[in-house]
């Protein structure tokens, strides 16, 4: 059996042996050399050619972030980056997923974790899921010019898009293609870990793009032309509120959040995704992009059962896990590249 070959990134000589030793608990893993920073692992990757790396963010010299940039432009290889859980690294961390960083990890006690064994099962995951990246899939998410404003469009539509890991850039490519007079609210469902992450995606997402991207709260009316990330950690779903006093009372869509326990798999987009389909019916396009496992698969069941459109990814995704479930399950009525998704979003609600 030819095994996973990983390098392991990060300043502390105490941390490179912890995390190599996990990884090498793992019969299907072998951590085929370690470096102390970003000059080092460049080096090392040039003449070991490692099918992953993890990659602290904090180093001298090259940070994280430089050196992963580096890593992309000369030997692009899926990366996982080990993150602590301030708001600092947050912004950082969702900036190396948008430039090309397969995932990423929470260290359990900031940047030297002596606890880190906590986190020994999820990381031995992320480095199987990561080592089945197609390479050259690292530079295929370029940013398409924005296709010019349309006026003519349906309203009481919802568009609501599930991912997980590879997502920020496969948002960022889609959002940042949108016209600013895009008319009909997205929800955005993204698998992060807790609210910090959530935050900074939606502030680079809202940096980049023509809409207005947020977090979305507790009970906030959904408006048209907006963008909605739900919160790490939390559950949220649609519903039908009636809003105003007697004689001018207007149904209006609210979205309401729930704190769950974090997990790989927070937000949930089947719970999204079903209230949707409960809520606009046939008005709803569900959309699901790159990620591991069947999350989101009931959801665009239910969107395309209560007569909505669903796209799935094709295989252009990092990782095609949700994607093919969904088509493969029959719930897919359009397979796009995540290029042509901005595109078929403007057909549908023309």
């Amino acid at each position: 059996m030819t095994k996973i070959k990983v390098l392991v990134v990060d300043d502390s000589l105490f941390m490179r042996r912890l995390v190599s030793d996990m990884l090498n608990c793992d019969p299907e893993i072998e951590v085929i050399g370690t470096a102390k920073d970003g000059h080092e692992a460049m080096k090392k990757i040039s003449s070991l050619k490692p099918d992953c790396i993890t990659l602290d963010l904090v180093m001298p010299g090259w940070d994280g972030l430089t050196t992963l940039k580096y890593i992309m432009a000369e030997y692009p290889t899926p990366v996982i980056i080990l993150s602590a859980y301030s708001k600092k690294d947050a912004d950082v961390t969702i900036e190396c997923l948008n430039a090309g960083a397969a995932s990423f990890i929470l260290k359990p006690s900031g940047e030297l974790s002596l606890d880190i064994e906590k986190i020994k099962a999820k990381l031995i995951e992320e480095v199987k899921v990561a080592s089945r990246i197609n390479t050259g899939k690292l530079k295929l998410l370029i940013t398409k010019k924005p296709p010019k404003p349309r006026r003519k469009l349906v309203d009481n539509k919802i568009i609501i898009i599930g991912a997980s890991t590879g997502g920020p850039q496969t948002l960022n490519a889609i959002l940042s293609s949108l016209p600013s007079d895009f008319p009909v609210p997205i929800i955005i469902v993204q698998h992060m870990p807790n609210r910090f992450f959530t935050e900074s995606l939606a502030e680079r997402l809202n940096d980049n793009c023509r809409l207005s991207v947020k977090v979305a709260e507790d009970k906030e009316i959904i408006q048209e032309g907006k963008v909605y990330l739900a919160p790490g950690g939390f559950s949220a779903a649609v519903k039908a509120k009636w809003i105003g006093s007697k004689g001018r009372r207007m149904r209006k869509s609210i979205i309401c959040l729930k704190e769950e326990e974090p997990d790989s798999l927070s937000p949930s987009i089947d719970v999204t995704m079903k209230s949707v389909a409960d809520v606009y019916n046939g008005n709803s396009i569900g959309i699901i992009l790159t990620g591991m496992g069947d999350d989101g698969m009931e959801g665009m069941k239910a969107i395309k059962e209560s007569g909505g459109e669903t796209i799935a990814q094709d295989e252009s995704a990092l990782i095609f896990g949700m994607p093919k479930v969904v088509n493969e399950a029959g719930f897919a009525d359009k397979i796009l590249h995540a290029s042509d998704m901005s595109d078929a979003m403007l057909e549908l609600i023309s």
